[in-house]
């Protein structure tokens, strides 16, 4: 892989930095940009928390592109980053980098406030220090902690997360409200459902769970196998970042001094759900699997974890006045396109 210097210097008019672009929401967003015409320029530390290989696999894709540069530093480097966004003009940033991972945050808490909490600080700094015209970030459907009300409204509270995840992604929304009021940095908050598809995570359920049954290998159903999760295929995922991109919330001066929403504000600042609006239960993706891979799941039925939701089920009404989204990939298309890719990737190139 060919770094680029950051000191080489690139106009256009658009110039989006995209952190985590060797993630798979970063990747697949920034392979969207460049198909766009847009300029991405992709900051990722390339850390080991899943296969290093996938990542860079992942940036060979966006490697052909001319108008995609790709710096290897991490969210710890604010002076870095801030060089990139100075050098480079970037006009907007999509902040995707973060460390994922409910149960893992059970055990390594550390690595979550270092890279969600002062991380997402840092970033929030350099759009201080700049001429950023949009922040958008990662947030997440997990926000919604201990909610019994369904589908989760961007209107409902988001006061008792169960998760330390959870916890850094509510104080991410906190944090870009903060510096949307005081300096007046516009900032979208999306809260990601359950996405899936090519070129996921392997810690992920849908990817573990294929792994096992193409091993030969039992898969846990927690909570008996009655966990409802409102799976979203990426490209659903993408087609509603990248509109979003040039709907910068604006001051509402209007607003100062009414009662404000969880999800609006008089700042410029924004907060919307992007899923299916379709919950699934567990047993019917393994259903799904099992007829794509043309075998059959070993379940183990067990009882709920530690900071696992029986539920989520986004209400998307916001996001569809703002830009029309509606999701267009049913759970068992998106399955049978992530196990074509997960034969090809894993399976057909070890034969």
């Amino acid at each position: 892989m060919k770094y680029q210097n950051i000191y080489h210097k690139e106009e256009t008019k658009i110039n989006v930095l995209v952190t985590g672009v060797a993630g798979f929401i970063g990747y697949h967003t920034a392979r969207a940009l460049l198909n766009h015409g847009i300029t991405v320029h992709g900051i990722d530390h390339l850390n080991a928390y899943y296969d290093v290989q996938l990542k860079h696999d992942r940036l060979k894709q966006l490697q052909p592109y001319d108008q995609f540069y790709f710096y290897p530093i991490g969210l710890d480097q604010r002076d870095a980053i801030q060089q990139i966004v100075e050098i480079q003009q970037i006009t907007h940033i999509i902040h995707l980098a973060a460390q994922a991972g409910v149960r893992y945050s059970l055990t390594n808490p550390d690595s979550y406030i270092e890279s969600n909490i002062t991380g997402f600080l840092n970033i929030l700094e350099v759009c201080r220090a700049t001429d950023v015209k949009h922040l958008i970030y990662a947030s997440s459907s997990s926000v919604y902690g201990a909610n019994v009300k369904t589908p989760f409204s961007t209107d409902d509270a988001v006061d008792h997360p169960v998760s330390l995840y959870a916890a850094t992604k509510k104080a991410n929304e906190l944090m870009a409200h903060t510096y949307s009021h005081l300096y007046n940095i516009p900032t979208t908050g999306l809260r990601f459902f359950t996405v899936y598809g090519p070129w996921g995570r392997p810690d992920m359920a849908y990817f573990k769970f294929c792994d096992a049954i193409m091993n030969d290998q039992p898969i846990q159903l927690y909570n008996h196998g009655k966990m409802l999760r409102d799976f979203t295929y990426i490209d659903d995922i993408v087609d509603a970042i990248i509109p979003l991109i040039d709907l910068a919330p604006t001051l509402q001066t209007s607003r100062i001094g009414q009662q404000l929403t969880p999800s609006t504000s008089h700042a410029p600042y924004r907060i919307y759900n992007i899923g299916n609006n379709q919950p699934e239960q567990l047993v019917t993706l393994i259903q799904y699997l099992d007829n794509l891979l043309g075998k059959k799941a070993i379940k183990q039925y067990v009882t709920m974890q530690p900071g696992d939701v029986e539920k989520t089920y986004a209400d998307i009404e916001d996001l569809e006045r703002a830009i029309g989204f509606k999701p267009k990939t049913n759970l068992y298309t998106g399955l049978r396109q992530f196990v074509e890719w997960y034969m090809n990737y894993y399976v057909k190139k070890n034969l």
